[in-house]
């Protein structure tokens, strides 16, 4: 039977889902704009609004951290990582999104739980403008489906 879930579409019910969000405030007119959308879609998909958590951190190394927490309580059924990186000129830009998007994968598989990263990095504004509600959405998405995957597993 190796195989026979290839392709398969699986079904977003969020319901009785405990969903727990960790939002950057650099560059909060983005990460505003991702938690936006990010919870619009996730009330959309059957997630009742008083079972979101929604936490704020100063920045994007600060995400994973914050996750940790959250998954140590095991109380959630899934996290969405929420930033914005965008590049400078420096070599911060690669080191927060490396560093960052480490340690939102390192707690997902420590602590076996799903975590959308919906971290963005972009080389400037404009871009991250362009990606704000569509990766917050996607986020919302990614976590309820992941749920219900591993639900079948």
């Amino acid at each position: 039977m190796f195989g026979a879930n290839k392709g398969k579409s699986h079904t977003l019910d969020g319901k009785d889902l405990t969903i727990g969000i960790v939002q950057a405030r650099f560059n909060e007119t983005i990460t505003d704009a991702l938690a936006a959308a990010c919870m619009a879609e996730l009330i959309a998909l059957g997630v009742e609004e008083d079972r979101i958590d929604h936490l704020k951190v100063p920045g994007a190394l600060e995400v994973p951290v914050a996750l940790q927490a959250m998954a140590e309580k095991n109380n959630y059924d899934a996290l969405i990582a929420l930033g914005c990186v965008i590049r400078g000129e420096t070599y911060h830009f690669e080191l927060v999104a490396n560093e960052s998007a480490a340690g939102v994968t390192r707690v997902s598989l420590d602590y076996q739980v799903p975590i959308a990263n919906a971290i963005i990095t972009t080389e400037n504004l404009e871009q991250a403008v362009a990606r704000q509600s569509e990766k917050g959405s996607d986020a919302a998405r990614v976590v309820v489906e992941m749920c219900n995957l591993l639900d079948e597993i």
